[in-house]
């Protein structure tokens, strides 16, 4: 690889695209690597998203077709070649339909490799694009963008299987965790305050995805009103939920649920925090939960584990991987009875494996690297026995 054009996300304060640049680079940079960070122009400077849930939908859009536009005038000046790479954040990129265009009419010395993470699309069941029916044009989408790229690059061999029966025939990686920055993470928090050791920190349990329905609110909302029923009111723990912008639902029923917890003071929701609120509310934390039927991997394993707090979550899709297969921090999923037995550790002491997960997803950029400079073999997903890496732990 000669040259690599990256074409990163928007930054959301209340998301993990606040970092994404800032930790890729450094890894590129890691690996003197030569590349260009493609430009694109935000729609708003407020950093909210407001239509829509993932990524605003109107910035989404904006972003992403000015950066095409960066990127077409670039090739169209001849400074991108066929040694070169193209890496899309998000497959879905407004205005990559330039791409094949260009391409197929241009010289074979200026086409360059192709390659775009999928984070989920509408091969996932769970995803807002399958629930709300937009799987009509996006699948059509999904096809055009197979014809043409050189790889996409899956987070994990749950997703890979999702691709292959959705019929998708492009040479498909997996890269075994999301983009993640555990140097970066760490240092922004010890710029602020000291890092805590486990016996110093609240009895808190922390919800830290989205409060989305295929995050399943209710099971944590369901494990909160059991656990008082078991323990009473005096058992001491603090359930919290973090948000780092203004509370909200794709589905109302959980919010007029969590705010009758919040008023019986079972539930704390500390919202609207930037990400240095966030870091310092697991830094005092015991536990970080989840209960997803979509996460596909997920950057909050990664942040709550970088910073000394156990994780569990439920052995369901990605994360018997994430969590190379530990029983002691996976529970049975929809299983509130197992959910509860493995918490009750989990609040006493830390795990002896915290920090792992996060070496690991800390890994996931150089895997990247390695399977856009051709040396990512092993991660390559095409054999009828793709399936056979389903069982391995990654570490």
């Amino acid at each position: 690889m000669r040259r690599l054009y990256y074409m990163g996300l928007e930054p959301y304060e209340a998301r993990y695209t606040l970092q994404l640049q800032d930790w890729s680079t450094e890894a590129f940079d890691k690996r003197k690597l030569d590349y260009v960070v493609v430009p694109g122009d935000l729609l708003s400077t407020d950093q909210s998203i407001v239509t829509g849930q993932v990524l605003d939908a109107h910035g989404r859009s904006y972003f992403g077709m000015s950066q095409m536009m960066s990127l077409v005038k670039l090739m169209k000046e001849g400074e991108v070649t066929s040694e070169d790479c193209i890496f899309f954040e998000d497959m879905f990129q407004p205005g990559i339909e330039s791409l094949p265009y260009i391409m197929d009419q241009i010289a074979e010395e200026h086409r360059p490799k192709v390659f775009v993470r999928c984070l989920a699309q509408s091969v996932d069941p769970d995803d807002f694009v399958h629930v709300w029916g937009m799987e009509k044009w996006m699948g059509l989408y999904e096809k055009m963008v197979n014809e043409f790229v050189t790889g996409v690059l899956a987070t994990n061999e749950e997703m890979v299987a999702h691709m292959k029966i959705a019929g998708w025939t492009a040479p498909i990686y997996n890269i075994s965790g999301l983009a993640f920055g555990k140097d970066e993470v760490r240092r922004r928090l010890l710029e602020l305050e000291e890092y805590k050791d486990f016996p110093d920190r609240k009895m808190r349990v922390a919800f830290t995805a989205r409060w989305d329905q295929e995050k399943q609110p209710d099971f944590y909302m369901d494990l909160i009103e059991d656990w008082y029923k078991r323990y009473g009111k005096d058992h001491g723990i603090e359930f919290c939920l973090l948000s780092g912008g203004e509370l909200r639902s794709n589905n109302d029923s959980y919010m007029k649920r969590t705010k009758k917890l919040q008023k019986q003071k079972k539930l704390v929701i500390h919202e609207n925090l930037s990400k240095n609120d966030y870091y310092r509310i697991l830094n005092d934390t015991r536990v970080v939960f989840n209960c997803a039927l979509q996460d596909w991997v997920s950057n909050t394993v990664s942040e709550g584990d970088a910073l000394g707090c156990n994780v569990l979550f439920p052995a369901y899709r990605s994360f018997p991987e994430t969590f190379a297969n530990d029983i002691d921090r996976l529970y049975l999923p929809w299983s509130l009875e197992d959910a509860i037995g493995k918490l009750h550790p989990l609040l006493v002491g830390p795990h002896s494996k915290i920090g792992d997960i996060s070496d690991w997803t800390n890994g996931t950029i150089d895997r990247c690297i390695d399977i856009m400079d051709g040396k990512g073999e092993e991660w390559l997903r095409m054999s009828t026995d793709y399936r056979k890496h389903t069982r391995e732990a990654k570490f």
